[in-house]
């Protein structure tokens, strides 16, 4: 019996806002490395959207056979197999890309996976390379709406260890992993999309 294939209204909802961020920041891009791919929705868009990008997604392992269904249905040449990636096993042994992508992310990982996450794309990236983490963050400790307010209470009754991140904590280690940030986007429903490049001389 074929699987039935995973679906998030949430990916529906922001592709295109993401899109029309990303698309000129990786119009020089070769490859991508989605991290957090989930239902594979983000993945399948984004490649049919950028077709001179080879777009490599990947999340924990549990997570591959649904995404493999958008993956295969959709047949992009450019659209690689799901890869099983876990931020806290370094080196992550990925094919060489020059960007790296990731969406709602942050704030579900324990905080020493955000750490592996910014050290692993920090060492991943050639100089020049390009980071994007899209997400809801709060800047100077506090939050930037009531719905990011209340949707921090749910993520920690779930996971004491999740919660959104402050932009600042995470900017800091973006940096020790020679990291610049170079946009920072409001985007719809109070998230962000942050934007980072590997320092040449790092």
């Amino acid at each position: 019996m074929p699987g039935v294939k995973p679906y998030s209204e949430a990916c529906e909802r922001n592709r295109e806002p993401i899109l029309a961020v990303i698309r000129p920041v990786l119009a020089t891009s070769r490859a991508v490395l989605e991290i957090g791919s989930g239902s594979g929705q983000h993945a399948v868009y984004f490649a049919a959207a950028l077709p001179h990008l080879v777009w490599y997604p990947s999340d924990c392992e549990g997570a591959i056979p649904g995404m493999r269904l958008w993956i295969d249905e959709a047949g992009l040449t450019n659209l690689r197999s799901p890869q099983v990636l876990d931020v806290n096993e370094a080196p992550w042994g990925i094919s060489a890309v020059d960007a790296v992508f990731s969406a709602n992310t942050a704030h579900i990982m324990q905080w020493r996976e955000v750490q592996a996450l910014m050290e692993g794309v920090g060492a991943l990236l050639p100089p020049g390379g390009v980071f994007l983490l899209y997400g809801p963050f709060n800047y100077n400790g506090r939050y930037t709406s009531d719905s990011n307010r209340h949707f921090d209470t749910w993520l920690k009754a779930r996971d004491p260890g999740s919660g959104i991140r402050d932009f600042e904590a995470v900017n800091a280690l973006a940096a020790q992993a020679g990291l610049d940030l170079e946009q920072d986007a409001a985007m719809p429903a109070n998230n962000r999309i942050l934007h980072w490049r590997k320092r040449s001389a790092f």
